[in-house]
């Protein structure tokens, strides 16, 4: 769909006539055979639209390819149709108080320049909206011009909605839709067509692309606010409340980053000042460790020195009060950005979307066996029966259940890797590798982790749909949520089944001296002699620096100039949704969360990545990619819910890390009882048993164990307590964050006052007396001016 002037308004569908292009000749025949509907050439399809749209066609021949592009538009009737029946808003009057910021606010009355703030043209206006109506077309602000009353964004939709609705063969096979059409490959692609050109010609006349271009999408805007009702004007509500909630979330990383590099450098001190490490360091041969495999020599505690000094990076006192604030940051995060999504729901139309609005999906209406009335509208409407989608649900949850085992699989099949070729390192006769042995195989291990984690995700997101789809969902929000939670359920065992396994079981299962356990005839692997929180800190940084370094090293293809709108525009890459998007960083969100007492530094690498992202998805969206058809939501969906377990699961995570993988318990505990941190090294160590020792010579291994390889009473005062410290920092943090969640209301008061005073004005508005609204709008803004945004 363009908005050039030059140009009608079309919706744009590039139709390959000549598909013997695409298979050889010698197979053509079979091929036409099995997709006999690929026979229809262009005008066919289009006569099942017609008269409701009217058709254009440009062919363009290159070589031996010709291609047709078919273009769109509808008729104001067909307009007004279409606009009442999937319930589009249209203005009633604009609203006149600007819209003001509370931390606008905060730095104008201390007199502080804002440097976030830009001065953007073209500003979209802000009005009070209800839904179209024919029969009230002039009670409409606009309602003169024609050409202008439905915004492009809505005759997208419309458009849109028509191609979705049309059938082109038979309905008991679902061959309905514009969608069905490309995902066969009859169509090559379907959209709307960018504003051209996406750089200004004339400075003094910039079209919205060109104003998202210069405002938004250019790197040196990086310290500016977005123009999110200028997103929302162009692309709208769906991709501008991403924008909205990857743009909040990146500043609150910021205060987040700070504290955590604080933390870091706090544990550089600790690495010049801490007593335990001056201690081991010092120790010489005083600490003879036992072989850390069969075939592995003893060797020294000392010549870990440099490892357990970095360990003190990630291992100290001031990861505890970090665990705490990044618990109560997520809380405050979510109860804010709630109140945000609220402002912007109502700002943008789209409060009621979901419970109102939001109408069965095209594929849906015309596959759906039988038709019940709608208790709301009271509208009859296409219906599934609950029990037939639920026997379909069931039986996706067993491919998650089955692609689950495959992630645990593979991660076993990691666990021995690194096993094996520790051993393998170890038999070499290279000092260095053998020195460096349990790195080497814990940072290749790490890295072929992040290689499976990526190709799986490509597989099953792809059976995802495929079993979305086949569920049947009336509505796209219920379709998205669905496929959203399979996805995720997937990807969070996918992501975080290796950080688990090195944080809450790598090491516990090993035995001792004498009695070490097995897998598969391999002795368990166990902890470095710095402890499993150095590597679990390593782990994280593999997988989520990596996963978003290798996201957003992408190459776009860059349409060639001369081209005609149509033409530049195929040659832009197609917009895949905001679903890739969104679950980058919410993965992101559980690493700086729920493992953010291994690795301080999470939230800095994640506000560094943020800020690149913003701008790379802006450059994407405006230069890279095919305009999307406009999507209206409500809020960021289930999404939200999402993050919220997230945020739970972290407060419990962090008090199990802290209790049961960290030293900081075990500091603690011996500084109580000695008073002091001297021998706390010989402290953690205990000698191999007696059996032992006969056929080896004596050496030492971490654990609070007696002389026969048994528990000793220390380590039992110490399970208490950590048993103890998990309860209180769980009850805790949870208090303190029901309390900031009954402090912080979802919707503003203001809000809630807006929301209801504009039922009222649609109401009176589609009434029968009009005189009464008019009335009523002149009361309200002479007596009650600030009452607006």
């Amino acid at each position: 769909i363009n908005t050039n002037q030059s140009l009608p308004q079309y919706i744009l569908m590039n139709i390959f006539l000549n598909i013997v292009l695409k298979h050889f000749f010698k197979d053509a025949l079979r091929y036409l055979k099995k997709h006999q509907h690929l026979n229809l050439r262009a005008p066919d399809l289009m006569l099942c639209l017609s008269p409701a749209v009217n058709v254009s066609q440009k062919e363009v021949v290159q070589g031996k390819t010709k291609t047709t592009y078919v273009l769109l538009s509808a008729p104001w009737n067909v307009l007004c149709y279409y606009a009442e029946e999937i319930s589009v808003r249209v203005p009633l009057q604009a609203v006149t108080t600007p819209i003001s910021i509370w931390s606008e606010k905060i730095l104008e009355k201390l007199h502080i320049p804002n440097i976030m703030a830009q001065d953007v043209p073209n500003l979209p206006p802000d009005y009070y909206t209800c839904q179209f109506r024919s029969n009230k077309l002039e009670r409409f602000l606009g309602h003169e011009n024609k050409d202008t009353f439905f915004k492009t964004t809505q005759r997208h939709q419309i458009l849109y909605e028509i191609l979705a609705r049309t059938p082109y063969g038979s309905l008991k096979r679902g061959e309905v839709g514009i969608g069905r059409l490309v995902s066969e490959h009859v169509l090559t692609a379907a959209f709307p067509l960018h504003e051209m050109p996406k750089t200004p010609v004339d400075p003094q006349s910039l079209n919205m692309r060109q104003i998202l271009h210069h405002y938004w999408a250019r790197w040196a805007c990086w310290r500016k606010y977005q123009p999110l009702d200028h997103i929302r004007e162009y692309f709208g509500e769906k991709i501008a409340l991403y924008f909205a909630w990857l743009g909040f979330y990146t500043g609150w990383l910021l205060p987040a980053a700070v504290v955590g590099f604080i933390i870091f450098l706090f544990g550089i001190w600790l690495m010049v000042t801490d007593v335990a490490a001056e201690e081991l360091c010092t120790s010489g041969d005083t600490f003879v460790m036992c072989p850390l495999c069969n075939i592995c020599r003893y060797w020294n505690l000392s010549s870990i020195c440099y490892t357990y000094k970095a360990g003190l990076l990630f291992d100290n006192g001031g990861t505890v009060f970090f665990s705490i604030f990044m618990s109560l940051w997520a809380v405050t995060f979510l109860e804010y950005w709630k109140r945000t999504s609220s402002i912007l729901s109502h700002r943008w139309d789209c409060s009621e979307f979901e419970e109102i609005e939001e109408r069965p999906r095209p594929e849906f209406t015309a596959l759906a066996p039988m038709t019940v009335r709608n208790p709301v509208t009271g509208a009859e409407e296409p219906y599934f029966p609950e029990t037939q989608r639920l026997s379909r649900t069931l039986t996706g949850n067993m491919v998650i259940i089955l692609m689950i085992a495959i992630v645990l699989i593979f991660l076993i099949a990691i666990i021995l890797y690194r096993t094996i070729l520790s051993i393998i390192i170890y038999r070499s006769q290279n000092g260095f590798f053998i020195f460096s042995a349990g790195r080497i195989a814990s940072l290749t291990g790490s890295m072929l982790n992040l290689l499976v984690i990526l190709l799986l995700s490509r597989l099953y997101t792809y059976l995802a749909q495929i079993l979305t789809r086949w569920e049947m969902h009336r509505t796209q929000t219920k379709y998205e949520d669905a496929f959203i939670l399979k996805v995720f359920i997937f990807q969070f065992v996918n992501f975080y089944s290796s950080p688990v396994y090195i944080a809450f079981f790598k090491g516990r299962f090993v035995g001792y001296p004498g009695k070490y356990n097995t897998l598969l005839g391999i002795r368990n692997e166990d902890c470095g002699a710095s402890g499993c929180l150095i590597e679990l800190a390593q782990e994280l940084l593999v997988i989520m620096v990596g996963k978003q370094v290798i996201s957003n090293i992408q190459e776009f293809v860059l349409p060639e100039p001369g081209l005609s709108p149509w033409e530049a525009n195929y040659q832009l890459l197609v917009c895949e949704g905001l679903f890739d998007e969104y679950l980058e960083m919410v993965l992101q969100f559980g690493f700086i969360t729920i493992f953010v007492a291994a690795c301080p530094l999470a939230p800095l690498f994640a506000l560094i990545n943020n800020w690149v992202e913003v701008r790379l998805d802006a450059q994407k969206f405006v230069c890279e990619y095919r305009r999307p058809v406009v999507e209206r939501a409500q809020d960021i969906g289930i999404w939200l819910t999402i993050l919220k377990f997230i945020s739970y699961l972290a407060v419990i995570t962090n008090a199990f890390l802290i209790a049961f993988t960290s030293d900081f318990l075990p500091r603690l505990f011996y500084r109580y009882t000695t008073g002091g941190m001297r021998g706390y090294v010989n402290f953690t160590l205990s000698v191999a048993p007696a059996n032992y020792t006969q056929s080896h010579m004596t050496c030492r291994y971490r654990g609070l164990k007696d002389d026969k390889g048994q528990p000793t009473q220390d380590y039992y005062h110490l399970l208490a307590i950590r048993l103890s410290f998990v309860i209180i920092f769980e009850h805790v943090v949870l208090l303190i964050g029901r309390i900031i969640d009954w402090m912080v209301p979802d919707i503003p008061e203001e809000v809630e006052i807006k929301v209801k005073r504009e039922h009222y004005m649609a109401k009176e508005a589609l009434a029968e007396n009009q005189a009464i609204c008019g009335t009523y709008l002149s009361y309200i803004q002479t007596s009650h001016p600030n009452v607006f945004f």
